[in-house]
């Protein structure tokens, strides 16, 4: 379809960083008025005051000159590091916040995941929150009864359905959320980053319908750190860093550019706290430490060289039976490996309030190129999530081993095939 859905304009959303202002009351503005003339009489004595205070610069550009149109029935996917402006640009087409320059359009009735759960009551039943909360998002009675039976079907909570969600685990909590959610009929779709809660069942369930949507012919914009998830529903992907849009196109191409400057991380990175997708304020990666490079610039290693790094976490909060993780994915989102702690019978963890350091050492199967290290951790039986980093380190692999003899350039695939080959010949028995 050729009708504009979507249209941004020169848009940008300036936020005033710093302490907040101090509120005036109604006192403040009597003695304002009481003063006055005494202002204005220093003045007049020492002109040199007037206009003495410094404006305040304390400002930043989450978004900039931001400018593009989405047809209907287009599915975008926006991606760029924590801080791009992504869910900024959300916000202003939910109408949560006012841009501070520019315009932005939208035509069709418009449905959000921004925050899953934001409107349940605690004190409520499930059922009552899918009224309460259905409500909130832009349903009407009539929507809601007719999609009741499917919404607690997703959401897996039968049982449970006339209990108050305050005595619901948390994965029961947010699948009943994200299944009000996801069941609006709107003309257009805004979805920030909610395939990254729940377990991974709970993941793909949610991945598959949002694939749904996109077959009806809704327009989608998808912001989301899933690379893959972007690379298999989106037909068009949008870049944004630093608030400005530095790439669109298709999937492929866009996340390739998202990668392609070839950066690698320091040895030594700090991981701050929003850039963990879920998580921190149970347990919190403070720092990744890559070890052993040599001379080596950055994050960097050779191939058939072991990977080994260092995890610094604070354990905010008690946790029992947690299981730590580590994944690599390749520059254009595919998942290549993940292992966890505990994949060879070590037992689980139980940690309490503290500052630990965890050692990994990974056999490196990978060719050369660059990657990324994503990192995750979750508690007990019920896999429920602890945090997840989708971003904490960029490396490479060098396609030269350490000695500089041999190379692998000319080799394909994600990882390396190590191998035993002989030849024999059938006139004379001969091995080599």
């Amino acid at each position: 379809m050729s009708e504009v859905a979507i249209r941004c304009e020169g848009l940008g959303k300036r936020y005033r960083i710093g302490p907040r202002e101090r509120y005036h009351a109604l006192r403040d503005t009597l003695a304002g008025a009481m003063y006055a003339p005494f202002r204005g009489l220093s003045r007049l004595v020492n002109p040199r005051s007037a206009g003495n205070h410094p404006q305040s610069n304390n400002t930043i550009w989450a978004l900039k000159d931001v400018s593009f149109e989405i047809k209907q029935g287009e599915v975008v996917g926006i991606i760029g590091r924590n801080g791009a402006g992504k869910s900024t640009l959300l916000k202003i087409l939910s109408r949560i916040t006012e841009p501070t320059e520019g315009t932005a359009e939208i035509h069709g009735r418009v449905g959000s995941l921004l925050e899953v759960g934001t409107g349940f009551h605690s004190e409520l039943t499930g059922r009552e929150n899918i009224y309460l909360n259905g409500a909130i998002l832009g349903m009407r009675k009539a929507e809601i009864g007719r999609n009741f039976d499917e919404i607690v079907a997703f959401a897996e909570v039968e049982q449970f359905i006339d209990t108050p969600v305050k005595h619901y685990s948390s994965g029961m909590y947010v699948r009943l959320a994200f299944a009000v959610a996801a069941h609006l009929e709107p003309d257009v779709f805004l979805v920030d980053e909610v395939l990254a809660v729940g377990d991974l069942a709970f993941q793909k369930k949610c991945l598959g319908k949002m694939s749904d949507v996109a077959k009806e012919g809704r327009t989608v914009l998808f912001v989301s750190h899933n690379l893959s998830a972007v690379k298999s529903l989106c037909q068009r992907t949008i870049l944004l860093h630093g608030g400005k849009r530095i790439a669109d196109g298709a999937p492929g191409e866009v996340v390739l550019h998202y990668f392609g400057a070839g950066e690698v991380d320091t040895v030594d990175k700090e991981i701050p706290e929003e850039a963990h997708a879920t998580g921190a304020s149970k347990v919190r990666v403070r720092r990744v430490t890559f070890v052993g490079n040599g001379d080596l610039a950055g994050f960097t290693v050779f191939w058939k060289k072991p990977i080994s790094i260092v995890l610094e976490i604070e354990v905010r909060q008690a946790i029992k039976n947690a299981v730590f993780g580590v994944g690599i994915v390749s520059v254009d989102g595919t998942p290549v490996l993940t292992v966890h702690h505990n994949d060879m019978g070590t037992p689980m963890w139980s940690l309490s309030q503290g500052v630990y350091k965890i050692h990994i050492k990974l056999e490196n199967p990978l060719r050369s190129g660059f990657y990324r290290l994503v990192l995750g951790a979750h508690e007990g039986l019920a896999r429920t999530s602890i945090f997840y980093v989708p971003e904490a380190a960029q490396f490479r692999v060098l396609e030269v081993s350490q000695d500089n003899e041999e190379y692998i350039h000319h080799n394909t695939g994600l990882i390396n095939g190590f191998s035993s080959w002989e030849i024999q010949s059938e006139s004379d028995g001969d091995r080599r």
